[in-house]
């Protein structure tokens, strides 16, 4: 049966069961289910009104706070380019059927306006009825809505198909990925298509975690060090196990309800738990919750001599030394010898001289702040470095720029640092200029790293007001790096 006729014979049972005549067949499961919430939630099936459009400053927050915003770039080359050739239109939602983003072919976006298939319209069942957005969030899988399945006859003229994405992490649902055209343009591939960009967008997804996980690890490990041999474990904050040191047995994951420190383990026991900044903290009861051990601070940025703090004795480092704590530091579950050699020298270098290092460096710090197998710092550690990384992930750019005395060990060829330290530079270079506060452009170019920055000046000469005095040194500081 072609589109045409197929549509038609769809309409015809469409009249036949909500005109509440004798219907000669039924509907598909699906549709007949989803019709039958739609009506439920008091859909009118001749409903003329657009669905429920949200502003556009809140479709704006919706986007910007949604995790398939970092999926977008991979949904795009799996649709758009084909639903533009096929007079069709990529659609994703949130969970709410709210359309956050619509993308292909201009004459069709013409064609969904005029039933406000559009961004910041709302198409859940609940407010338009059948649809393969609002059906697919509301059953939870793929599908696909032809013609007169559409609960709302004013969409009959409308084909589609969705499918669901989930987050990997909570299992929750995100939203919805579409597909939809004009009625001549059905394709059994449709349902096919969107089902493997949703799973193309999960797997991006779990990708992303995967990667926040190591860091959230690499950040933490040391309070679930501090617990010595006494059993415990590191949570993610939606409470999953991302590190365990000796415990009989654990789920995969834990519920941590808002403001609990004491939680169940599944198996009758219970649990500590303690808010870290990111994560949680998981004990036994009855196991200390620190050991007491020295601290250690470490003074990395800038041109200066590196300094490391060990319980407030100041002790001046050699660049290599530097080096080795600043890889540690950056590294808080610890590095091999071999490990650090590479970071260190490349393919040239030799780990006996790390070793050698390595106790020279222990000896000079004292006991309690460097273990081996691995090496890693076992004392309360902070540095500079890692409190700039963290203001930067945060948002908070005064803070940053408090922080940073300049680049990170500047004189240091290591590979690792060498990347390091560009990566740190490039993004607070980006952050603030996005930002484009005068302030924070000023205060930058008072570093190393944005004394010489055309483009941090050429910022500050069109931020800066007319009357603001910094406007001279600025001009002038042009001057000399245009010449």
């Amino acid at each position: 049966m072609d589109a045409p006729d197929q549509a038609r014979r769809l309409s015809e049972l469409y009249d036949e069961v909500l005109g509440g005549g004798r219907a000669t067949a039924d509907p598909r499961p699906l549709v007949a289910a989803s019709w039958e919430r739609s009506l439920a939630a008091a859909v009118d099936p001749e409903l003329d009104a657009p669905p429920v459009i949200v502003d556009p400053d809140v479709v704006a927050a919706l986007r910007e706070n949604h995790p398939l915003q970092a999926v977008l770039p991979v949904l795009r080359q799996t649709l758009t380019t084909i639903a533009d050739e096929a007079s069709h239109i990529m659609i994703i939602t949130d969970a709410q059927g709210t359309i956050l983003w619509r993308e292909g072919s201009s004459e069709v976006k013409r064609q969904a306006d005029r039933i406000a298939l559009s961004e910041g319209a709302i198409w859940s069942e609940e407010k338009i009825g059948t649809n393969g957005m609002g059906t697919s969030l509301a059953v939870g899988r793929p599908v696909q809505i032809h013609s007169a399945e559409h609960l709302v006859r004013r969409i009959h003229e409308w084909t589609c198909a969705a499918a669901p994405v989930h987050d990997p992490d909570t299992g929750k649902l995100l939203g919805a990925v579409d597909v939809s055209g004009p009625l001549r343009t059905v394709h059994p591939a449709m349902v096919a298509l969107v089902t493997a960009a949703a799973q193309l967008a999960e797997g991006q997804l779990k990708v992303r975690m995967a990667a926040a996980d190591e860091m959230l690890r690499a950040r933490n490990m040391r309070h679930l060090m501090a617990l010595g041999d006494a059993p415990g474990a590191l949570l993610t904050p939606t409470g999953r196990v991302l590190a365990v040191q000796p415990l009989e047995w654990l789920p995969d994951r834990l519920v941590v309800p808002d403001g609990a420190d004491r939680i169940d383990l599944g198996d009758g026991r219970e649990g500590l738990v303690e808010r870290l900044d990111e994560g949680f903290l998981l004990r036994m009861p009855g196991t200390p919750v620190r050991r007491t051990r020295p601290s250690l601070r470490l003074k990395l940025l800038g041109s200066g001599q590196p300094i490391a703090i060990v319980g407030g004795r100041e002790i001046a480092l050699t660049l290599r030394r530097a080096e080795l704590l600043a890889l540690l530091l950056l590294q808080p579950t610890g590095l091999t010898a071999e490990q650090l050699m590479l970071q260190l020298y490349g393919d040239e270098g030799n780990p006996t001289t790390v070793r050698a290092e390595m106790h020279r460096l222990r000896n000079l710090l004292g006991g309690g702040v460097l273990d081996t197998k691995p090496y890693r710092i076992i004392a309360d550690v902070t540095g500079d470095v890692t409190e700039v990384q963290t203001a930067l992930r945060s948002g908070d750019l005064p803070k940053a720029l408090e922080l940073y005395a300049g680049p990170l060990l500047a004189r240091s060829d290591a590979p690792a640092l060498r990347s390091e330290r560009d990566e740190i530079d490039a993004t607070l270079r980006r952050a603030i200029l996005d930002a484009g506060n005068p302030d924070l452009l000023w205060q930058f170019a008072q570093t190393s790293t944005g004394a010489e920055d055309l483009e941090i000046f050429e910022a500050l000469a069109t931020g800066l007001p007319t009357d603001d005095p910094r406007r001279a040194a600025v001009s002038a500081r042009l001057t000399r790096l245009l010449d």
